[in-house]
């Protein structure tokens, strides 16, 4: 057995226990007064997120009344973020959620991909390498926050949170009487100080299963610090070290026996259990304080995900027949640009991607609307060479660098020449749940080409050509709208409907084959501004029917119910829903494929992930990547946003295509959040439905109905693929390994008696060198299983803090199966600068008065040198943290041949305190704090009259300038 198998088959035997994860848990807990990661994660984001609103609100001088605690939600922080003002303007928490959902993911990962590890959970004494894991990862963060690259970020910063919220559980920390975070963590400029040695005894067996005074006196009162040591497989410990604990834990086993950790209240130490959890809320807190300041108070409130905008991305054809569709992308681009300019709708992020070929991209990505406007304006058409082009590859870059769940919109008038890229992109769609619409001109009615006009290629589509954007579209949720060049303008509309605020997908249906099926939706209280898209056959017919009966047939463009408007295979209806909850119905007469699609405004949404459990009765679980298992079981973790009234009764799977619907069975799990299991999920493709009560009814005394439909399909495999990198950062220039395993399966199970060659494919989005298996062979006797590798290569010249997202596939030998993982990497230079900006106070003494009164008649100021030092990276920015004075900088060269900026601060002695921060090029942060003295005014006035001028550090300040002023001065190391 090599040595890699040997891993594997430990991490199989170690995730075939229940309940081994070690640490807080990751996600749900077992018993309900306990305290996840997930709610770590969850409470510390909150409360940070509300600081930065506070202070902002503060400097604007508006009021800013939310209480900042550990009860706080999404929906409350948001709307106290965005001033909506009343409580019934419309928000959607959607984004936001999502982005924490990212980043308590990422952390609950930590403990299957790295359960062994000492390192990733503070055990073993292992506090230099612990914290290596931090401080390395915040380094990353901040390196991805620069570029924009705000998902990436989130991930990492998920993977940090654990290991730091776990050192509150495995060390004593806590039994030492602390009540802070220990700061040292998140410094690595700073020594540990007072650990209990490597032969020093820390623990003495615990008395009848008794924990509670098992850590030795002499460690309490000399406040030694240690952490437990833990071991699945040996009882081999240092001599009179503390455990981890716990029934898996084989060193708690061997004296002395018995444990310190505080992962739950049933542990060794589980009384303290909700005191290791605050503390870890505060250290996270502290940890996303440092990157706030490094990176800047709104690019940390985009790193948190707070905004209830949409992204505005288009991928655009730029070859020589799209000079009518480039206009028709920037006239709808610049006028929901300027639409929405300085508004709660204004896009917080703008993707465009050109493609033709043989070339494709660049990628711009941009938070200022002008850089996207310009950079749309400088498209030009010209090219076209054989027709296809390199759409997919250009669509591939959208999907990596935009949010989850963004509508990406892409326009052209040729087949894809990268067709090869179609499972790849499906994979991208599915993982990232975004909602792909292809804006199609000029699709030719039946499989012939048009012959060349003019001596010109034609560049029209053929059904058959057409059909690949068509499957794309309906995997997304999205639709392939097929227009002439002239009726494109009729069409766009959809993009200005999507860019509105907390729009939600009320119902979705396609039929391919087409029949002619009636479909039933329901209108809720909460339903604005409705419309319906359907698209078919010109030949299509339908009938729209009310709660109240009425009806409307596609005979009458203007009516009861609704008015729509045609342009090639669209029909768009924008409904008459006033005071028309309850059930309506569209009745569709086409033999021809159709999609149904019915959207609106509302605060009610919902997101979910796919989830699984760790095997075993009691198991966690974590975040699932790819595709669920055909005929086994499936989880989704669901989160209701936009009210605290709805009541959830029905998840189900819902085959969009035809009649099947699985029914789930709900666990409520507080503040909205629900755990859906499905048993015996059937092949198919599915789309994820939620129906429920909101009793927040407006209209009448009793409860409404309402119901969300999920976007992106669901689509189950009898394929399983993993794959798990030892790290999820690569240095520029290097190469990483990523092992995979393939599975057959049966019913969720591993068919060990299976064989065959899977087809083997990876992808990544940077186009960086790669290599993989063009196929594995599951052999006889080999467990139904087959392992590869696959290495990817990052050039030297990649900037630090760029994302690359890999792609994996394993297809069966028909072509008719196919399954994925999707791993997200960041390129991360090594970081050798550890130390912060330093700071030389350089001011004059004098003195405030007391008086509040007399404040604003005198003034001090405050002068400091600010450095990064010879060998640092050299500052980048200084910020005024706190204080209402001027502040000015100018650079020096000092002494020693470092740069030097000198910091000027200057106040009215109504405001006597200062507090500047110094970033340098690659995040570190340190802290300079001024405070003004205040004396008796007949002391100010008998130092007024006795002197005239003072000199500081050779800086001759005059009395007229520089009155009242006396600074203590400090830096702290934050």
């Amino acid at each position: 057995m090599t040595a890699r198998q040997t891993v594997m088959l430990l991490v199989a035997v170690v995730l075939s226990f229940p309940g081994l994860a070690h640490g807080f848990k990751p996600l749900f807990s077992l018993y309900g007064n306990s305290i996840t990661h997930r709610h770590i994660t969850n409470r510390a984001v909150l409360r940070k997120t509300a600081e930065v609103c506070r202070d902002f609100a503060a400097s604007e001088g508006q009021n800013f009344s939310l209480v900042i605690d550990n009860s706080l939600s999404a929906d409350k922080v948001q709307r106290a973020c965005s001033s909506v003002g009343t409580s019934t303007s419309l928000l959607s928490t959607v984004i936001f959620q999502t982005s924490i959902a990212q980043m308590y993911f990422g952390n609950a990962k930590v403990d299957v991909a790295f359960m062994l590890s000492d390192r990733h959970h503070f055990d073993d004494e292992a506090f230099q390498a612990g914290r290596d894991l931090i401080t390395e990862g915040v380094s990353y963060v901040k390196a991805s926050v620069k570029l924009k690259n705000f998902v990436a970020g989130r991930w990492t910063l998920g993977r940090v949170f654990h290991p730091l919220q776990d050192f509150y559980s495995h060390s004593n920390w806590v039994e030492l009487g602390n009540t802070v975070p220990y700061s040292t963590l998140i410094r690595p400029d700073q020594p540990f100080e007072n650990l209990a040695g490597p032969s020093t005894p820390t623990c003495r067996s615990c008395i009848g299963g008794n924990c509670t005074n098992n850590l030795l006196p002499d460690l309490l009162q000399q406040g030694l610090l240690t952490t437990g040591y833990f071991s699945l497989f040996s009882r081999s410990k240092p001599a009179g070290k503390c455990s981890h604990g716990g029934s898996f834990d084989q060193t708690s086993k061997q004296e002395p026996v018995g444990g310190i950790n505080k992962d739950d209240v049933t542990s060794n130490h589980g009384s303290l259990h909700h005191k290791a959890a605050d503390l870890a809320v505060d250290a996270t807190m502290e940890l996303l304080e440092d990157i706030r300041v490094a990176v800047g108070d709104k690019n940390f409130l985009r790193l948190m995900g707070l905004s209830q905008s949409t992204v505005l991305c288009f991928v655009i054809d730029t070859t020589g027949s799209m000079t009518d569709d480039i206009a028709e992308a920037k006239r709808v681009s610049f006028d929901i640009i300027d639409s929405k300019r300085g508004t709660l709708q204004e896009p917080f992020t703008y993707i465009l991607v050109p493609f033709n070929d043989p070339g494709f991209g660049p990628l711009m990505k941009t938070t200022n609307a002008d850089i996207f406007k310009d950079s749309i304006n400088k498209l030009t058409a010209s090219g076209g060479g054989d027709i296809p082009e390199l759409c997919l590859s250009g669509l591939q870059l959208a999907l990596t660098a935009a949010p989850p769940s963004s509508e990406i919109f892409v326009f052209t008038d040729a087949p894809a020449k990268d067709a090869h890229l179609k499972s790849t992109i499906t994979a991208l769609i599915e993982s990232t749940k975004s909602v792909v619409t292809f804006m199609l001109t000029d699709v030719l009615p039946s499989r012939r080409r048009r012959r060349d006009i003019g001596g010109a290629p034609s560049r029209s589509m053929s059904q058959s050509d057409a059909q690949l954007y068509r499957d794309l579209a309906q995997a997304s949720g999205g639709q392939a709208i097929e227009v002439t060049k002239s009726d494109l303008s009729l069409a766009t509309s959809v993009i200005e409907d999507s860019s509105a605020s907390a729009v939600v997908t009320v119902f979705q249906v396609g039929r391919n084959p087409g029949k002619p099926d009636s479909f039933t939706f329901t209108v809720d209280d909460s339903l604005r501004d409705m419309t319906a898209y359907i698209t078919g056959a010109s030949s299509l017919t339908f009938n729209l029917t009310n709660s109240s009966g009425v009806s409307q047939s596609s005979s009458q463009s203007s009516g009861p119910l609704a008015s729509f408007t045609t342009a090639g295979n669209l029909r768009r209806l924008r409904l008459n829903t006033d005071n028309q909850t309850g059930l309506w119905e569209i009745s569709v007469n086409s033999n021809n494929p159709y999609s149904v699609k019915v959207i609106g405004q509302s605060s009610v949404n919902f997101i979910y992930n796919l989830v699984e459990a760790h095997v075993g009765a009691h198991g966690d679980f974590s975040l699932k990547e790819g595709r669920p298992l055909s005929g086994g079981n499936s989880s989704l973790m669901v989160s209701v946003t936009g009210s605290d009234t709805v009541k959830v009764t029905e998840v189900t799977l819902f085959d969009s295509s035809g009649p099947t619907e699985v029914n789930g069975s709900l666990q409520e799990l507080g503040g909205g959040n629900f755990l859906v299991r499905f048993s015996n999920v059937p092949a198919g493709e599915f789309v994820v439905r939620l129906r429920g009560q909101d009793n927040s009814s407006t209209s009448r005394s009793t409860t409404s109905s309402f119901q969300r439909q999920a976007s992106t399909q669901i689509k189950t495999s009898s394929i399983s693929i993993t794959a798990q990198a030892n790290n999820t950062n690569i240095e520029p220039g290097s190469t990483i390994s990523i092992p995979f395993t393939v599975a057959t399966m049966t019913n969720g199970v591993v068919n060990d008696t299976a064989t065959g060659t899977l087809t083997v494919r990876a992808n990544n989005d940077r186009s960086y060198a790669s290599t993989s298996p063009s196929t594995v062979t599951v052999a006889a006797g080999s467990g139904g299983k087959a392992n590869g590798t696959v290495t990817l290569t990052v050039p030297a010249s990649a900037a630090s803090g760029t994302d690359v997202t890999l792609t994996i596939e394993a297809e069966n030998a028909a072509a008719t199966d196919i399954n994925y993982a999707v791993l997200r990497f960041s390129v991360a230079a090594k970081v050798t600068d550890i130390n912060r900006p330093g700071c030389q106070v350089v001011n004059t003494s004098a003195s405030c008065p007391f008086s509040s009164s007399l404040c604003a008649s005198f003034h001090w100021e405050f002068i400091a040198n600010l450095t990064d030092g010879i060998n640092g990276t050299g500052i980048e920015r200084i910020t005024i943290r706190k204080g209402n004075g001027t502040f000015n900088t100018s650079t020096a060269v000092g002494a020693g041949g470092e740069n030097v900026t000198v910091a000027t601060y200057s106040a009215s002695c109504c405001s006597q305190d200062v507090e500047l921060a110094a970033v340098d090029k690659v995040g570190n942060v340190g802290t300079c704090v001024g405070q003004a003295r205040a004396v008796t005014t007949a002391a100010l006035a008998t130092k007024a009259s006795a002197v005239n001028t003072t000199s500081t550090g050779g800086h001759s300040l005059s009395i007229s300038r520089f009155l009242c002023i006396s600074v203590v001065v400090s830096l702290l190391w934050k």
